[in-house]
């Protein structure tokens, strides 16, 4: 009872990390809206922000899970928000310069620090809960704490830019910058006086083993399980469509020749996405003991496929007044995808990593790589928009849903029981 008892503080600090991962990360995807007036780009490069972000997973999610399982949990997320604070710090300057270099460069900082996050919550959250339905369980309530740093972001930032976005500048941004390393900062310290389970940090015999030059001669590591690989395949796809389904939304409604909605009209129907995630996250936590992970994913594939379907076939012309304003009611089937993106995420790594044993941390540092979907999709989901619209963009989501459900009925099944994980 003790030990459980033990694991309270531990929690609650994953789940303020889980709180900032979102935050910073939403935080790029919007302030797309303002590097394209502010710059005159192309919907594309409006998302380069965010592809800097998330290609910072392809390249430190191997390393990182190396920095975990070398240095432990408590290690890895000091470094992380320490570069965290760095990256955002990047970002403030370059609305004091003017410089779209010098926010992509703070983006691609600040990714780097969401990988390291990542790469420790999710473990350490699975570990905690004991794996299986409860380790999914504790997942989803992360999640929940998750979405609501999600939620937070665009509703900030379109309060901050207002209705005039064709006069937004970075800039006009920095008092949110300014909550994201206030965020860093306390939690830095929080976690340098918490003291953190290291379940998984490598052991004295195997560090004498790596310096001799021992290691490296396993027979199998987490890519010899058919279902972890399939599963990493299904995060690129789900953080993709994840970040992509709200940030071309937020796109298309303040499109000066589209909908021209205005940037905070636009953040609450963004917010309202994160925040029904929020939601199901919640609905995910409270069922997480009695439902199974494959269950939840094959219904929430199934019912975003529907939404975005409805999305792009209802016609523009059946419409709303909302605030003032003139929208097309297709704007909220993508609202509602939030209630089927919300569980995914965790039963995705729970399906993924079940079985896995000793392979988990470096299990969880190739997942991390393969977050970088969620900066490669949206910007290929843009650049179609560029020729094809934004509507029609959808289709890219539609088949990033396809392959999860996929992933959900066949997929994710391990048939590599035979190989040992102790």
């Amino acid at each position: 009872m003790e030990n459980k008892k033990s694991y309270v503080l531990p929690i609650a600090v994953m789940f303020l990390l889980f709180f900032s991962i979102a935050f910073v990360t939403n935080f790029a995807g919007s302030m797309g809206v303002i590097v394209k007036n502010q710059f005159n780009s192309s919907n594309a490069l409006a998302q380069l922000g965010t592809l800097a972000n998330f290609i910072a997973y392809a390249c430190m999610g191997i390393p990182a899970g190396l920095v975990l399982k070398r240095k432990g949990y408590k290690f890895t997320s000091l470094l992380a928000v320490t570069v965290g604070f760095v990256g955002v710090g990047i970002q403030f300057l370059s609305g004091a310069v003017q410089s779209f270099g010098v926010y992509v460069c703070g983006a691609l900082v600040a990714g780097f620090a969401m990988c390291l996050l990542n790469i420790v919550v999710n473990p350490m959250l699975n570990t905690l809960g004991g794996g299986g339905n409860k380790g999914n369980q504790l997942i989803q309530w992360g999640g929940t704490i998750n979405s609501i740093g999600g939620t937070l972001a665009p509703i900030l930032l379109g309060y901050l830019i207002g209705g005039e976005v064709a006069k937004a500048q970075v800039s006009d941004a920095a008092p949110a910058m300014v909550i994201v390393m206030g965020i860093f900062v306390v939690a830095f310290f929080v976690i340098l006086f918490t003291r953190i389970p290291e379940p998984h940090m490598e052991t004295a015999e195997e560090r004498a083993a790596r310096k001799s030059g021992q290691v490296g001669k396993e027979r199998y590591s987490p890519l010899s399980f058919r279902h972890f690989v399939l599963g990493a395949v299904a995060i690129f796809f789900y953080v993709g469509v994840e970040v992509g389904t709200p940030n071309t939304a937020n796109l298309y409604l303040t499109d000066a020749n589209g909908i021209n909605a205005g940037a905070e009209v636009a953040g609450w129907f963004v917010a309202a996405y994160w925040f029904l995630m929020m939601c199901g996250r919640f609905l995910g936590g409270v069922v997480g003991r009695r439902v199974s992970s494959r269950t939840m994913l094959t219904v929430a594939s199934i019912v975003a496929i529907c939404f975005i379907l409805c999305f792009i076939l209802v016609p523009e012309s059946v419409s709303f007044t909302f605030r003032g304003v003139q929208l097309p009611v297709k704007i909220v089937f993508i609202s509602l995808t939030g209630l089927c993106t919300s569980v995914m995420w965790g039963a995705v790594f729970n399906l993924s990593t079940e079985g896995l044993g000793k392979y988990t941390p470096m299990a969880s540092g190739i997942f991390m790589t393969l977050v970088c979907g969620g900066g490669i999709i949206p910007f290929l989901q843009n650049l179609l928009a560029d020729h094809v619209g934004y509507v029609y963009s959808y289709l890219i989501v539609v088949l990033g849903f396809g392959y999860i459900l996929a992933y959900a009925l066949w997929g994710s099944r391990n048939v590599n029981k035979d190989i040992p994980v102790e």
